[in-house]
């Protein structure tokens, strides 16, 4: 099986007023990531607007990006709904389109008992042949996992990772302790280089769309566990995880990357764009980060 670790942006989805994914935006955006180092690319997290986008509006996304990608680095297909015979099919779709790994998120409308979220990912798991990747994000999500469930599913064998976008890096060492085998990434809630500290394989995240070369530069600092020049860059990037915070965030990452050329779309609606004011911001700071990538 695939080792996934590193930097892998989630994707935004490029998408134009009528409703097409535009597929060339996208395929240039994933081939530049690539260029810039990153080790992964993940499409239909949460960046990606997963939620707002049509089965076919999917598949369409994760179909572009394996093809631009061209095998040089894997990608984790986001699966995502209310239902487990939904989640299991796509899972299994996006196996087939080539999709190196599956990205597993529940979503709920009526709350589920920790058996029954543990069900869902369990079928996931069970229903393809690649890694699987467990997501968690309790301000989103209206039924959590647990570390039981956690460490119930690290037996799985093909569930070996789980990016935890809580914002307690505390829990994050619980995962760790309680389910040893399971590999831990980071999320923009989280600061990437203390999570690489305590033991975290990588980031996955939005704002590695927009700076994936200073990106990677951190992840290799750590990896050489240079700590003082890590937490040196860690400080300067967090402006960007502040900023994803603040705005909507498939706005915040639109606008970012519409500011550096390319021509990805406003989020799908209800969603709204930026307002100018919020893209000066967003602006000032890429300029700022960018002063950091010959430092």
């Amino acid at each position: 099986m695939t080792d996934f670790h590193g930097v892998f942006p989630y994707l935004v989805s490029p998408i134009d007023a009528e409703g097409r994914i535009k597929t060339d935006v996208l395929g240039k955006l994933t081939a530049d990531l690539i260029k810039a180092g990153v080790h992964g690319v993940t499409p239909l997290g949460s960046t990606g607007e997963f939620a707002y986008l049509t089965r076919e509006q999917r598949e369409t996304v994760v179909r572009t990006t394996i093809e631009a990608t061209g095998k040089k680095v894997p990608v984790v297909a986001g699966v995502a709904s209310t239902s487990t015979s939904d989640a299991v099919e796509q899972a299994r779709t996006y196996q087939k389109l080539g999709a190196d790994g599956i990205l597993a998120i529940c979503e709920a409308y009526f709350p589920l008992k920790d058996t029954q979220v543990e069900a869902y990912f369990r079928a996931i798991a069970d229903a393809v042949d690649i890694p699987v990747v467990l997501y968690t994000n309790p301000n989103f999500q209206r039924s959590d996992l647990t570390l039981d469930v956690i460490a119930r599913l690290s037996e799985h064998p093909r569930i070996r990772y789980i990016k935890d976008a809580s914002t307690n890096t505390g829990r994050l060492l619980s995962i760790m302790s309680r389910a040893p085998t399971m590999k831990v990434f980071s999320a923009s809630a989280h600061i990437p280089a203390a999570v690489m500290l305590i033991g975290g394989v990588g980031w996955m995240a939005g704002p590695a769309n927009i700076v994936p070369r200073q990106s990677v530069r951190l992840y290799d600092l750590c990896r050489a566990q240079k700590w003082p020049e890590a937490m040196a860059l860690q400080r300067e990037m967090w402006r960007v995880n502040e900023a994803f915070a603040r705005f909507n965030l498939a706005a915040c990452i639109k606008a970012g990357l519409q500011i550096q050329g390319y021509d990805v779309g406003d989020p799908v609606p209800p969603q709204a764009a930026l307002s100018a004011e919020d893209r000066k911001a967003v602006a000032a700071i890429l300029a700022d980060v960018a002063k950091l990538e010959n430092a």
